[in-house]
């Protein structure tokens, strides 16, 4: 499939123009730039990916030996487990981060380490699994230590 060349001299504007564009003809503009339907995420994951696209096409995109480093680092990273490589890397709290909560008139305090997460001097894999110790039931630990439905968070 060809795509179309973007002139360098375009770029600005049809960047600019992007933000102020109906999610209809963005939607239109991605089946002509990525020659497929486009994703059911919100708008601005749209706009960000067309943002990207327009440069790639005008400018070029990464050379293999790139993107064949950069596959490398990913594998170094998560040892090719699709599921690690799926959570993005900003939305986990900081090595050393702690978390607070509040249950039952107890104030319960876990830290952040590298690959999981210690309460009580006990390394866990995930949150979820401390919060079920503490509350007794399954949990979602993102939401149970106020972490999740944050704008921000």
């Amino acid at each position: 499939m060809t795509f179309p060349a973007i002139p360098p001299a375009d770029v600005l504007g049809r960047l600019a123009a992007l933000q102020g564009t109906p999610i209809d003809q963005l939607k239109q503009q991605w089946r002509e730039l990525f020659g497929k339907e486009p994703p059911p995420f919100n708008r601005a994951y749209i706009v960000s990916r067309l943002a990207y696209r327009i440069q790639e096409l005008a400018y070029g995109g990464l050379k293999p030996e790139t993107r064949a480093r950069l596959e490398a680092l990913g594998e170094q990273l998560d040892g090719g487990n699709v599921v690690l490589r799926r959570i993005r890397a900003d939305s986990r709290p900081l090595a050393g981060t702690r978390l607070i909560r509040e249950w039952q008139g107890v104030e319960h305090t876990v830290t952040v380490l590298a690959n999981g997460f210690e309460f009580e001097g006990r390394p866990y894999r995930s949150l979820s699994a401390v919060a079920r110790h503490i509350t007794g039931t399954r949990w979602n630990g993102w939401t149970f230590f106020g972490l999740k439905g944050r704008a921000g968070a």
